[in-house]
């Protein structure tokens, strides 16, 4: 299964902080904006994401259809089939994708130590 670009949202208390910490790690800012209260910050192929009061818990994520920079891979696994497969094995979704559509859409799920998973295809 191949589930596309991984990186972790941190659910942080202060972006400007999170920022500072992050860039001393040698991340820089790939994506999003202070002004939206999040900032995608990229260090090599390492992908870590901010986002201050847009959820509660850090959050796996995955993106179908993406490479570490955003660019579209030229082939991957729709989120449809990944959830297919997901319900195949017994695994519960807290969210799920409309099968009767195509393009953008998401899945949400939990590990087994409930820890939030998200497949979030962008494209």
């Amino acid at each position: 299964m191949k589930l596309g670009a991984f990186s972790i949202s941190l659910a942080v208390k202060n972006l400007q902080k999170s920022k500072d910490f992050y860039e001393t790690l040698g991340f820089i800012v790939f994506a999003g904006s202070m002004d939206m209260n999040y900032l995608i910050m990229k260090n090599g192929n390492a992908l870590v994401g901010l986002f201050y009061g847009m959820f509660e818990n850090n959050i796996l994520t995955f993106n179908p259809g993406w490479d570490e920079n955003a660019n579209t891979l030229d082939t991957f696994d729709d989120v449809r089939s990944i959830q297919q497969h997901l319900k195949a094995n017994h695994i519960k979704l807290e969210q799920e994708a409309d099968t009767s559509t195509s393009g953008p859409t998401s899945i949400v799920f939990f590990d087994p130590d409930g820890n939030t998973i998200l497949i979030d295809q962008h494209i």
